[in-house]
């Protein structure tokens, strides 16, 4: 069996654009646990954390909170599992689909916003150019 590629945390914070601290946060709540430590205690990452911190930042601005990305993991995770039977792996399936539905209604409710944040940009713009015109 191949040997996974560690990688260090601040190689982990370049390519997933996560501080260091936001890192280290997400190990010490479990979310992320570094797969492996170097000899000197450094905290050592593969792929598969990798993927696992993008899952989490493309939740965050979502607006889920660290349970439910808990939720989300352990889902995603026990559907990855070998030992998991047709009946949980149906409810795990089930509970993704319930995340994807929210997922989807919080991206309608984010378009509202930027919508209305773009309308109000566009306001200031006629607003300053009027004033501009008058001047």
């Amino acid at each position: 069996m191949a040997q996974a590629h560690h990688m260090r945390i601040g190689e982990v914070a370049e390519r997933t654009g996560l501080s260091l601290r936001t890192i280290r946060y997400y190990g010490e709540v479990d979310l992320v646990v570094p797969s492996a430590r170097s000899r000197g205690g450094y905290r050592l990452y593969t792929e598969t954390d990798v993927d696992r911190l993008q899952l989490i930042k493309r939740m965050k601005p979502l607006g889920f909170s660290l349970d439910e990305t808990r939720e989300l993991l352990t889902a995603v995770d026990g559907l990855g599992a070998d030992g998991t039977d047709e009946d949980e792996r149906a409810a795990l399936t089930e509970r993704l689909d319930s995340f994807e539905a929210a997922i989807a209604d919080r991206c309608v409710t984010l378009r509202r916003q930027l919508e209305m944040a773009e309308e109000f940009a566009e306001r200031l713009r006629r607003q300053r150019a009027g004033r501009a015109a008058s001047a």
